[in-house]
C-alpha cells in the first residue's frame, strides 16, 4: 500500500459554536494498541506496536491503552506485552494502562512498569463463561485480588463491563444487570467504568435506557462508553451518551479491532471519526486530528489493510 497523507477541510480543524448541553471537554481513551490489535490473525511485530504507541503519544491523546497481560495461550497477539511496555516512550501527562485479568497478570504488568491497569467484567453470564470460564460473581471475586494489590501499590484500576448493550450468546441484556455489575465494580474500587457495546448492536434508544439505569448506581463522572461500530451506530450512541453527561469515550485508531469472543464484531469506533465529530460540536479533546490520521495511515500500511475511519477515507488524497 502506498502511504497517502490525508488532508482535512480547513473548517474541520476549528471548533464550532458553544456545545450547549454537551460536555465542554471529552477525554478520549485510545484502545487501538490493545483492543484494536488483539484480534489480528497475524502477529504484529513488536517494533510496529511500539511505533504505533509512540505516534499516538504525539497526537495529544491523554490515555493510550498499551497492551494486555493475559496468557499468550489465550491471546497470542499480546505475548510481547513486557517488551512493548519497556520499549515505548512514556510521555509526561499521558497514561498507558494495560489489561490485567488476574493477580499474575497484574504483577507482571507492574514489573514491566505499568502505572495503571484495567480489569474486564461483563453483564452476560454466557459471555463471561466463554471468555474467562467462570460466572459473573466468580469473575468479580477473582478481581478482588487485583484490586487489593493495586490499592497496596497505589495503582488506579479501570473497569470494563462488556456486553452492556447486547451479547452474542444471550442476545439482549437487561439494563438492570448492567447497572448491577457496574455498581459492584465501582464499589470494588474501579475509578472509572467503561460500558462496552462489545458486538456493536446497540442503538441510541438502548444506549439511553442502559445509561439511565447505570447512572442511578454509578456517578456519571465515573462512566465511559466503548462503542463498536458493527451496525454503524457507534457515533450516534456516543452522541446520546454525551447528551446524558458522559465525558469519557473509548476509541480505536483507524477503527481497528473486534473481539476474539464475539464473532462478527467489527472494530471500535474510529478515533479519527470521534475526534472529527467532537471538533464539530466545539468539544475540546486536545487531540491533533491530522497527526491522528497520519498514525492511522501508518498502522493500516503495516497491516496491509484499508482504514475503517470514514474521515480518513473521505480525506485521502492518493
Amino acid at each position: 500500500m502506498v502511504a497517502a497523507r490525508r488532508l482535512l477541510p480547513r473548517w474541520a480543524v476549528s471548533t464550532a459554536a458553544a456545545a450547549g448541553a454537551f460536555p465542554k471537554r471529552v477525554k478520549v481513551v485510545e484502545v487501538g494498541p490493545r483492543d484494536g490489535l488483539q484480534n489480528e490473525k497475524n502477529v504484529v511485530p513488536t517494533p510496529v506496536k511500539i511505533n504505533l504507541i509512540n505516534m499516538l503519544s504525539e497526537t495529544g491523546l491523554p490515555v493510550i491503552e498499551a497492551t494486555s497481560f493475559v496468557s499468550p495461550k489465550w491471546v497470542p497477539q499480546m505475548a510481547d506485552h513486557a517488551e512493548v511496555m519497556r520499549g515505548i516512550n512514556k510521555l509526561p501527562g499521558i497514561s498507558y494502562p494495560v489489561l490485567t485479568p488476574n493477580l499474575k497478570g497484574f504483577q507482571a504488568a507492574v514489573a514491566a512498569g505499568a502505572k495503571e491497569v484495567a480489569i474486564f467484567g461483563a453483564a452476560s453470564e454466557l459471555f463471561t463463561k466463554k471468555n474467562i470460564n467462570c460466572s459473573i460473581d466468580e469473575s468479580l471475586e477473582r478481581f478482588s485480588e487485583v484490586m487489593a494489590a493495586a490499592r497496596a501499590a497505589s495503582i488506579p484500576v479501570r473497569g470494563y463491563v462488556s456486553c452492556a448493550l447486547g451479547c452474542p450468546y444471550e442476545g439482549k441484556i437487561s439494563a438492570a444487570k448492567v447497572a448491577e455489575v457496574s455498581k459492584k465494580m465501582y464499589l470494588m474500587g474501579c475509578y472509572e467504568i467503561s460500558l462496552g457495546d462489545t458486538i456493536g448492536i446497540g442503538t441510541p434508544g438502548s444506549m439511553k435506557e442502559m445509561l439511565t439505569a447505570v447512572m442511578k448506581e454509578v456517578p456519571v463522572g465515573a462512566l465511559a462508553v466503548h462503542c463498536h461500530d458493527t451496525y454503524g451506530q457507534a457515533l450516534a450512541n456516543i452522541l446520546v451518551a454525551l447528551q446524558m453527561g458522559v465525558s469519557v469515550v473509548d476509541a480505536s485508531v483507524a477503527g481497528l479491532g473486534g473481539c476474539p469472543y464475539a464473532q462478527g464484531a467489527s472494530g471500535n469506533v474510529a478515533t479519527e471519526d470521534l475526534v472529527y465529530m467532537l471538533n464539530g460540536l466545539g468539544i475540546h479533546t486536545g487531540v491533533d486530528l491530522q497527526k491522528l490520521m497520519d498514525t492511522g495511515t501508518f498502522i493500516c500500511n503495516a497491516l496491509n489493510r484499508r482504514t475503517n475511519s470514514k474521515v480518513s477515507q473521505a480525506s485521502c488524497r492518493l
